[in-house]
């Protein structure tokens, strides 16, 4: 099919055309049209049809990281210090409690069931992770606003902060359990630096960001300037091994604060941003396998309905203790169960840990990320629903 292959802008048409016919009837069944993304992306890639081979599907993997930096960005811009002056320290407990708790779950779920303790450990850091993608493409779509929505995406984002620490610790006990050396306390504050590096970073670019925007006058040059800054907070992020997550949005929170210029930023972004989210989501389909489905077992079942509970626990215990509205707690973790990109990602890094679990991990964390990126988000939109922000 040399017509796909002959230049990028042949599979990027593609993407973007299918992922609007599959939006658009996604949406007349009502259901969120980034689900409708996904089985576009689905059915191009190698696991149906294979029109869009694996080799163009990496030709294009900038697209999606272009589309995180935009969501951490909209993510971020939602840590303002007026909303904490309100709600206090609740986003931060409700979502230490939650993703604990999911862990927790999940982690002792697995060891019922006979499954090693390092095994166990390493695929319970990875259940406390959510999908911020999806949870802010299902916001937006429905223009969902509210305490609920505010409660939600602080939650959300403060959690990948929660998994990478709980995943970075567990991985260190993993390790010497494997390899039966000496324990060494230090390891444990390795994700502390990473999540440390990731947000002094992060708001070191967002006040030379909100700096230099007094020096630019046109829209189009504070847009282009705020992109310029986000690539080279993206660029740090990779040389210094940190959470690109993470940074953007820290970035993205002190901009939010400091710069009476951030809302016509964030305006331009969000103008600019639905083809990119479109191919992101696309592309992420791309890499789903439905056959992987029947690999699920026991242990995948296990994951899926333990992760929810802890989900569920852990958010309305957290709501209780902070005193929040007992609605917030009885529907926040609906909203929290869509799984995506920041699991797959500790995916990969846990089968260098525990390689001789490495196909058991990968088969397992991508059947489950399927089943609740796909379904995970009708949750979220049932708990908006109830909450009435929809």
């Amino acid at each position: 099919m040399t017509f796909l292959t002959d230049s990028l802008f042949a599979p990027l048409s593609v993407l973007l055309m299918s992922g609007m016919l599959f939006g658009r009837i996604a949406k007349k069944i009502k259901i969120p049209s980034f689900i409708g993304y996904l089985i576009a992306g689905l059915l191009l890639g190698s696991s149906m049809f294979n029109i869009l081979t694996d080799s163009m599907v990496e030709s294009l993997s900038f697209v999606s990281s272009l589309a995180l930096l935009l969501i951490a960005f909209s993510i971020g811009s939602q840590f303002k210090i007026s909303y904490f002056k309100q709600v206090g320290i609740a986003p931060i407990v409700v979502a230490f409690l939650e993703a604990l708790i999911a862990y927790v779950f999940v982690t002792v779920g697995f060891l019922l069931l006979g499954a090693s303790l390092p095994f166990a450990l390493v695929i319970g850091a990875i259940s406390s992770a959510t999908a911020p993608a999806a949870t802010v493409m299902v916001i937006k779509e429905y223009k969902a606003k509210g305490p609920f929505t505010d409660l939600l995406l602080s939650v959300v984002a403060i959690d990948d902060a929660v998994a990478l620490m709980l995943f970075g610790i567990n991985a260190a006990i993993a390790n010497v359990l494997i390899q039966g050396t000496s324990f060494n306390v230090l390891d444990l504050f390795e994700p502390l630096k990473e999540i440390g590096v990731s947000l002094l970073v992060g708001v070191l670019c967002g006040l030379f960001l909100a700096y230099l925007m007094r020096f630019f006058k046109s829209r189009a040059n504070r847009y282009s300037l705020a992109v310029t800054v986000l690539l080279f907070g993206a660029a740090l992020a990779t040389s210094l091994n940190a959470s690109s997550l993470l940074l953007i949005m820290a970035l993205s929170a002190t901009f939010a604060n400091l710069s009476p210029h951030f809302e016509l930023v964030s305006e331009l972004v969000e103008r600019s941003a639905p083809p990119l989210f479109i191919l992101f989501f696309v592309l992420t389909g791309t890499h789903l396998n439905i056959w992987i489905l029947p690999s699920i077992g026991v242990f995948g079942i296990v994951y899926i309905i333990m992760r929810q509970m802890g989900k569920s626990i852990g958010s309305y215990l957290g709501v209780s203790m902070m005193k929040l509205p007992k609605l917030q707690g009885k529907y926040l973790g609906y909203a929290l169960a869509p799984q995506g990109g920041v699991a797959i990602g500790l995916t990969y890094v846990a089968q260098t840990i525990v390689p001789m679990y490495a196909n058991t991990i990968q088969v397992l964390i991508l059947s489950t990320v399927l089943i609740l990126e796909l379904f995970g988000p009708l949750l979220a939109q049932y708990a908006l629903k109830q909450v009435q922000e929809i």
